[in-house]
């Protein structure tokens, strides 16, 4: 076997283990060997399209494997308690949103996750104000049929940052690991809305309590008048 029929091989071997590669850190890694190994073949054996072909997909691998690395490294820090997600910004499209624009309805089917960037939103059930630098929207992805399940109305007029769900699904398995942060950050809203649900509760049991031990003397005081006429 010639060096060039062992590059070819390596070259053909590479593109081979690409294809059947699942996660994207491997397959990029393998993609920059294959870009490698047929662009000595190229030159080795004078195909010029080839050395073309892999000249420029090789800045591209390496391009994507660097920021699929960043990203990791950003999902990691998240996983030690950050809930920022300003290193998904990349992945986001920004939008602009008008004063008494209704984003999505409770009961919607649900498609996207938003961040705030400025302006003010409001959701309509729970009497929540939502400011810039919150996530919104990203319990539809885990609600029962996919469906909002609350209204989200623009107070004032702002900018926000939207993600597809389909686009999320995609960086999910990409990397397995921001599946961990998603889950906590999902679970981190769901705790919230827990313990506002447990306050309002304890508010009315409160109230209740105050009309029950109010109702003796409520009743005393019209008997009182009663027996006065």
């Amino acid at each position: 076997m010639t060096v060039i029929e062992g590059i070819g091989y390596t070259a053909a071997a590479t593109g081979i283990a690409m294809v059947a590669m699942q996660t994207m850190i491997p397959l990029r890694l393998t993609g920059i060997a294959h870009n490698l190994a047929s662009i000595a073949f190229g030159l080795l054996a004078g195909i010029v399209p080839t050395v073309i072909q892999h000249t420029i997909l090789l800045p591209l691998n390496i391009f994507r494997l660097v920021e699929m690395m960043k990203l990791i490294k950003q999902v990691k820090a998240a996983r030690a308690g950050d809930f920022s997600v300003s290193w998904l910004k990349p992945f986001m499209t920004r939008r602009w949103v008008e004063s008494g624009e209704i984003l999505f309805r409770k009961g919607d089917d649900a498609a996207a996750m938003y961040l705030v960037l400025d302006g003010q939103f409001h959701l309509a059930e729970i009497d929540i104000d939502v400011v810039p630098g919150t996530v919104v929207g990203e319990l539809g992805m885990l609600a029962p049929e996919g469906k909002r399940t609350q209204t989200l109305v623009c107070v004032h007029a702002g900018a926000i940052l939207e993600i597809a769900y389909e686009r999320i699904e995609e960086i999910y398995y990409q990397n397995p690991t921001f599946g961990f942060y998603f889950l906590r950050l999902s679970a981190a809203r769901l705790f919230e809305n827990i313990s506002r649900l447990e306050l309002l509760l304890a508010d009315r049991d409160a109230e209740i309590k105050s009309l029950r031990a109010s109702l003796p003397s409520m009743i005393s005081g019209r008997s009182s008048s009663a027996a006065g006429d």
